[in-house]
C-alpha cells in the first residue's frame, strides 16, 4: 500500500503500484488501473501534479485521488461498487462437484483424481449415498446451484448420474434455485442412448483436449491402447452437432504436461479446427499422479510463462484476422479488469471458493472444501475432509474449523506478499496448492510456483493492453458467447 508523506499534503489516495516495462502500473481496490510515466508518476505521489491536468482528472475519476476517498457521494459510488465485485460473498456455494466414481478407462499421465481400474465397482457412489448428498447440496444458500459430474469417468456409473438429476430435479420443484448440471468426461464411454438422455435434460459436457493426435495420446492414453484423441474428437463433434440447437457448446480443458511445451501453436490450430470459441491453457496442479511425476512432466513457472505467452499471441492474431477464440484464463481477468461484474471463478478471487463457493462430494460421501482438497484425499491426506453425509450437517461442514481456516488463507488483503501486490483486484491463491507444495496453507510466497504463473500473466496482458490491437481483441473477451 503507497505510504502518504506527512509532511506535505498528498493528492493520492489508496493505491498499489509496480513498474512494468518503462512505466508505473497503479490499481486500486475498486479494480480500477492507470499507467504512468515516471515523470507522472513522481508528480502524482509527490503531490505536484497539477490538478487542472487531464492525467489528474482521469486519475481522480478512477479513484486513485485523496479527493474522490474523502468526498461523500465518491464514498457511497465506491462501496457500492467493490460491493458489487464481492457479490459472490454474500451468496454460499454454489457449485457442487460429486465424485461419481474413481473407475475409468484412461491412464493419464498426470492423472489428479488418482483414478482406478474399470472393474473395481465398489468406487462407485451408491443410489442411497447419491440421495444423501442430494439433500445435502440443497441446504445451501446460493440460490443457483451447479452440479458437476466426475470421477474417474462419469460415464461408467451413469445410473447414478440419471437418478441425482431426476432426484434434483423434483426436489428443485419446491426450492426453486437456479439448477444446472454439468459433465466432465473424457467421453469415450458416450453412446446414443446416454446422449440422447443427457441432451433431453440440457446436461452441459466438458471434454478434456490436450492437442494433437501424438501429444494428446501421451499425456492421455487409453487402457485398452485405442486412439483416445480420435475417439474424443469423434464424441465432442457428436455432441456439437446435437445440442446445437439448444446453444450450448461443448467445452474441452487442456492441461499442460512438459511434452505440450513445444506445441503452443498445434494445440491452438486443434481448438479453432475443432470450432471452439474458448481454450483454458492451464498448468500442472501438484496432486495424484502429477506430484509423484513432476520431474518427468512438470516444468518451471518461467518454461509455462513462454509456452503460455506464445499462445497468446497467436490466439490474438488469429482474433485479429476474424478468428473467434479466447484463452479462458485471460477472459477471466480481463473481465475482471474491465468490468465490475466478477466471474466468480473460485481460483481467482479473495477468499476462494474453498467451503463457501464449492464443495466436493466423495463417491463414499466424504465431503471436501473442494475438488483439490479431495484430490489431496485420495493422495492419503484428510487434511481438507469437512465431513461425511451420514454424518454431517450442512452447518457443521459450512462452519468446520477448516472452512474458516481456507478463508483466513485465502484473503489477500490479509496476506504477506498479496496485501500489497498491484495485481490483488483480479487475483487469487489457492490454499491446497499452497499446503501441497509449502506444507503451509498460508505458505503463498513471491517464489511459489502459482504465484509466479498468475503475476507472470497478469504482466503480460497489462502489458497487451498498451497495444491498441490487443486491447481492441482482448476487451471484446469480456462478453458471454
Amino acid at each position: 500500500m503507497h505510504n502518504h508523506n506527512k509532511s506535505k499534503i498528498n493528492s493520492t489516495g489508496l493505491l498499489r503500484f509496480r513498474k512494468l516495462g518503462n512505466k508505473y502500473l497503479l490499481t486500486n481496490d475498486l479494480g480500477d488501473f492507470r499507467f504512468l510515466k515516471e515523470k507522472e508518476f513522481k508528480d502524482f505521489t509527490q503531490g505536484k501534479l497539477k490538478r487542472n491536468s487531464i492525467i489528474y482528472k482521469e486519475l481522480d475519476k478512477k479513484h486513485f485521488t485523496s479527493e474522490s476517498w474523502n468526498c461523500q457521494n465518491c464514498q457511497m459510488q465506491m462501496t457500492q461498487i467493490y460491493a458489487q465485485r464481492h457479490k459472490y460473498l454474500t451468496q454460499g456455494p454454489s457449485l457442487h462437484i460429486i465424485v461419481i466414481t474413481l473407475r475409468c478407462d484412461h491412464a493419464c499421465i498426470y492423472c489428479h483424481a488418482s483414478s482406478k481400474s474399470m472393474a473395481r465397482k465398489d468406487l462407485d457412489m451408491t443410489k442411497k449415498t447419491a440421495k444423501k448428498v442430494v439433500d445435502m447440496i440443497f441446504q445451501t444458500t446460493s440460490s443457483e446451484i451447479i452440479i458437476e459430474f466426475q470421477g474417474g469417468e462419469p460415464l461408467a456409473n451413469f445410473e447414478i448420474v440419471k437418478f441425482i438429476v431426476d432426484y434434483a430435479l423434483e426436489k428443485n420443484k419446491k426450492a426453486k434455485k437456479k439448477l444446472r448440471f454439468s459433465l466432465v468426461s473424457t467421453l469415450t464411454l458416450l453412446d446414443d442412448k446416454k446422449l440422447n438422455w443427457l441432451y433431453n435434460k440440457k446436461i452441459s459436457m466438458c471434454s478434456s483436449l490436450d492437442g494433437p493426435e501424438k501429444l494428446h495420446n501421451k499425456n492421455r492414453p487409453m487402457i485398452n491402447k485405442k486412439n483416445g484423441h480420435s475417439i474424443t474428437l469423434q464424441r465432442i463433434k457428436k455432441v456439437k452437432d446435437k445440442y446445437r440447437g439448444l446453444g450450448y457448446r461443448v467445452n474441452a480443458l487442456v492441461t499442460t504436461t512438459r511434452y505440450s511445451l513445444p506445441f503452443w501453436k498445434e494445440i491452438v490450430d486443434e481448438y479453432v479446427k475443432l470450432g471452439a470459441r474458448d481454450i483454458h491453457l492451464r498448468p500442472l496442479n501438484p496432486f495424484g499422479m502429477a506430484k509423484s511425476l513432476q520431474k518427468v512432466i512438470g516444468y518451471t513457472a518461467e518454461e509455462f510463462l513462454e509456452f503460455y505467452k506464445k499462445a497468446l499471441d497467436y490466439i490474438i492474431k488469429l482474433n485479429i484476422k476474424g478468428v473467434r477464440i479466447r484463452e479462458r484464463t485471460a477472459a477471466i481477468i480481463i473481465q475482471k479488469v474491465f468490468t465490475d461484474n466478477d466471474p466468480n471463478f473460485l481460483d481467482l478471487r479473495s477468499p476462494c471458493g474453498a467451503g463457501i463457493g464449492q464443495i466436493a462430494y466423495h463417491y463414499n460421501g466424504d465431503i471436501y472444501t473442494c475438488d483439490e482438497g479431495r484430490m489431496l484425499g485420495q493422495m492419503g491426506d484428510e487434511t481438507f475432509k469437512i465431513g461425511n453425509v451420514y454424518k454431517n450437517s450442512y452447518e457443521e461442514i459450512i462452519s468446520s474449523p477448516v472452512t474458516k481456516s481456507l478463508c483466513l488463507a485465502s484473503t489477500l488483503e490479509g496476506l504477506s506478499g498479496c496485501s500489497e501486490c498491484v495485481y490483488l483486484p483480479y487475483c487469487g491463491v489457492c490454499p491446497v496448492f499452497n499446503y501441497s507444495e509449502g506444507d503451509n496453507i498460508f505458505s503463498q510466497t513471491p517464489n511459489n510456483f502459482r504465484c509466479q504463473v498468475n503475476r507472470g500473466i497478469l504482466d503480460y496482458l497489462f502489458q497487451k493492453f498498451e497495444e491498441p490491437k490487443s486491447l481492441k481483441v482482448l476487451k471484446k473477451w469480456t462478453s458471454r458467447r
